[in-house]
């Protein structure tokens, strides 16, 4: 795939698939360069995506409480150094008095996570036997995992964790004497202008929003029917996961981060900092930074793009911002993992150069 009109076509062909539904909007600095949505936001009412939908970002959520508390930071009502569990007063777990800001927001504190993905357990799962709508504010995450042995020393290893972010999201509260939510809509979200962005419930009514979809299959594997995602995970986003937002409203916010609109200059040359290694490959090379993760080119040492990812059950999320060619990258999918195959193809269009009409 050499042109965005034959991105275009395959997004199209995958949609006409039931392969993929959702919306890709990239940017060359403020010049708009593809914009497009597939597939439908209400398969039931045949409503389709539209470029303005707001979609569940998933883990993608993690840079808006990484920005919050890099504020916090800035303001120093905190530092990378802060003792978390101190700080909250959190007694009796199985956490580490040593665990700090900075492990959290790289993934290197060795929380025992509610839901270990990387040995294969389920999310979803979590809400089999406790009911979805009982976990709501931040602090009712505490019982799922605060317990669990952890699984390494803090600072001694790497390892992707989404409670790390429900501990910073508490200290986010203590310190503002708000909720999470409040904070973060205030603080970023009006701050930046991004007006079609909220922590949406999924038993609430609002307006042009993409349902998550799961397909049902059958033993050979062909999608048989759907299922909506609203057992899937708590109702409403918290500071790890689900946020919803535009694929514009994204945009905005990653353009800020990087032209310090939001953050002192120090802290925004430090949030684009590559900090802790976590996989290599043959050509490039993998680190987790303050919420991002970047991407090297591993003879030279340069950072190719910074990302991050959100996948859930009928949600799958991705910002990237490429740095040589300055061009930003938002997609979001209301189906499960239906970005993953285009958006390989179109990472190498433009990390080659490819972006002719």
């Amino acid at each position: 795939m050499k042109s965005l009109t034959e991105m275009d076509r395959l997004l199209e062909e995958l949609a006409c698939k039931d392969e993929f539904s959702g919306v890709v909007r990239l940017t060359r600095g403020k010049e708009e360069l593809f914009s497009t949505a597939y597939g439908y936001a209400c398969r039931q009412w045949q409503i389709k995506n539209r470029t303005d939908t707001r979609f569940d970002t998933a883990s993608v959520t993690k840079l808006f409480t990484t920005a919050a508390i890099l504020l916090l930071i800035d303001r120093k009502r905190l530092s990378f150094d802060t003792r978390v569990i101190e700080f909250l007063d959190l007694k009796n777990t199985a956490l580490s008095n040593e665990i700090s800001v900075f492990h959290l927001l790289t993934h290197t504190s060795g929380i025992g996570d509610d839901s270990e993905e990387e040995d294969g357990e389920i999310y979803e799962d979590l809400w089999r036997e406790k009911p979805n709508y009982s976990v709501t504010a931040t602090a009712d995450f505490l019982p799922q995992f605060v317990r669990k042995k952890p699984n390494f020393e803090p600072g001694t290893s790497c390892r992707y964790c989404n409670c790390g972010y429900i501990l910073l999201g508490l200290a986010i509260e203590k310190i503002s004497g708000q909720t999470y939510r409040e904070f973060v809509r205030e603080q970023i979200f009006e701050r930046l202008g991004m007006d079609r962005t909220a922590f949406l419930r999924l038993d609430g009514v609002d307006e042009n929003v993409a349902e998550g979809y799961a397909p049902v299959r059958d033993k050979d594997g062909n999608i048989t029917g759907w299922r909506k995602n609203i057992y899937a995970y708590p109702p409403v986003g918290s500071p790890d996961s689900g946020a919803y937002t535009t694929a514009g409203d994204m945009i905005k916010f990653i353009r800020a981060l990087l032209e310090g609109k939001l953050l002192s200059p120090e802290l925004t040359a430090d949030l684009l900092t590559p900090k802790t290694f976590y996989q290599s490959g043959d050509d490039y090379e993998w680190r987790y930074g303050y919420g991002f993760e970047f991407l090297l080119d591993k003879k030279t040492g340069k950072i190719i793009s910074l990302r991050k990812s959100g996948v859930n059950t009928g949600v799958c999320a991705w910002a990237e911002y490429f740095v040589e060619p300055d061009i930003t990258l938002a997609a979001f999918g209301n189906y499960d993992d239906c970005l993953w195959k285009p958006l390989k193809d179109i990472q190498k269009m433009i990390i080659g150069g490819y972006l002719e009409k």
